[in-house]
């Protein structure tokens, strides 16, 4: 089954180049280690919700487009994996790997099949 891995910081923290660096290095770990395990299908990072563009649109024909994210919250999503595993503790176990988990929050969701 797939799972998404929705990774969640909060992009307002302020962070030092050497913890940036850290985290590009076990990012790159949990990405190889992934892929080795034939897990990871794939990953993509999001720039940041000041890029967002937000639609709304009714039946009428409605439709409106504000700039910025859809909510104000503390913790943004700033990336995503789709992993292969054969359930939500596999799932889950492989998102106890992500380092985004050391300092925010990993989403854990099936992907409904096509």
């Amino acid at each position: 089954m797939r799972y998404a891995l929705l990774m969640c910081t909060d992009e307002s923290a302020a962070i030092g180049t050497e913890e940036r660096a850290r985290r590009a290095v076990a990012l790159a770990a949990f990405t190889d280690q992934m892929a080795a395990r034939s897990t990871l299908l794939a990953s993509e990072q999001l720039h940041r919700t000041e890029t967002a563009t937000t639609v709304r649109c009714w039946d009428g024909g409605d439709v409106i487009v504000t700039d910025g994210p859809f909510a104000e919250t503390k913790e943004q999503i700033a990336g995503l994996f789709i992993v292969e595993c054969k359930d939500l503790d596999e799932a889950i176990e492989v998102a106890t790997a992500v380092p985004a988990a050391w300092y925010g929050t990993i989403e854990v969701r099936p992907v409904r099949p096509a």
